[in-house]
């Protein structure tokens, strides 16, 4: 699973080849990609396999149109249209597919089962970690993985500072993760390259394909988790480097969502001829989103849909 302290050091990453942050050249930031470890290892530990109930946690206020971008991505990893390639099924299946071949597995079928929405922050507007793990409790764990989604105008600890989500685990009982909007906080850091970078290159911002630049970062925020709680749920599945500071499928290709990416750059993508919006995988009704690569243990390269 995901530690505090390799989310921070993936985000750093990210933040680094995606906005090149002020500290660093590009000469600085390519050591930096480049001295990262190139295997991404398994180690003998569990991975989540076969059908998955995925329990949405809605904490704070969402409209009912944010909620459909989201939900309408968790329908996408499962309902696959031959006829809407790229897919988000495709980069679900096909993506995580290298993962699972030596245990003569599949990619675990994750399908929307439950929506539980708290308007009245109960816990308030200023959350811990403590209370991420109280709200994923509310729901059903038994081969779930609950997903907690925090509104705009609630604050997460470390969120913006090190992270843009998290994902974990409760004794090994069932896994959870955490997806906050960055719309008004953050947004050039969790919500690129929806958003301009709070500072390097200002390249402008590509068009949301959802017209929401906060939610539509939630989602190539929570695509990543949800890959690295699928091949890495309880710490012992694949990740490279240390297990206090482990990268995984998406965070091992920080800042790549298309092929000939580079720092300040998402790589070329697909493109909307109406709406002008940037994407790389069609959903179910109509929906697009852009979804991050991610790493091939077979080549240890970064995989792209486009």
């Amino acid at each position: 699973m995901a530690s505090p302290l390799s989310l921070t050091l993936a985000f750093l990453l990210v933040a680094s080849v995606a906005f090149r942050r002020c500290r660093g050249g590009g000469r600085a930031l390519a050591s930096l990609v480049e001295e990262q470890p190139l295997a991404m290892t398994y180690h003998k530990g569990a991975l989540l396999s076969g059908n998955i109930s995925l329990h949405l946690i809605w904490y704070g206020k969402f409209s009912a149109a944010q909620r459909a971008i989201l939900s309408d991505f968790v329908v996408s990893i499962h309902h696959h249209n031959h006829s809407s390639e790229p897919s988000v099924s495709t980069w679900w299946r096909g993506g995580l597919g290298k993962y699972y071949a030596a245990s003569r597995t599949h990619p675990p079928n994750p399908a929307l089962r439950n929506q539980l929405i708290d308007e009245g922050y109960s816990l308030g507007r200023s959350l811990k970690d403590s209370d991420l793990r109280k709200l994923a409790a509310r729901s059903a764990p038994r081969d779930a993985v609950n997903v907690v989604l925090t509104a705009a105008d609630v604050a997460v600890e470390g969120f913006c500072m090190s992270r843009c989500g998290t994902h974990s685990a409760v004794a090994r009982r069932f896994a959870y993760l955490w997806v906050g909007n960055a719309a008004t906080q953050c947004p050039g850091q969790c919500a690129w390259p929806f958003h301009q970078p709070e500072c390097g290159p200002q390249a402008p911002p590509l068009v949301a394909p959802n017209g929401d630049v906060g939610v539509d970062g939630m989602v190539m925020n929570l695509a990543g988790l949800l890959a690295g709680v699928a091949t890495n749920p309880f710490g012992g599945g694949f990740f490279q480097g240390p297990k206090e500071a482990p990268l995984e499928a998406a965070t091992a290709c920080p800042g790549v969502y298309g092929k000939g990416a580079y720092p300040g750059y998402a790589g070329d993508l697909l493109v909307d001829a109406t709406t002008g919006a940037s994407y790389n995988a069609n959903g179910v009704r109509g929906r697009k989103y852009l979804l991050p690569a991610l790493w091939d243990p077979a080549t240890s390269t970064c995989s792209t849909l486009t």
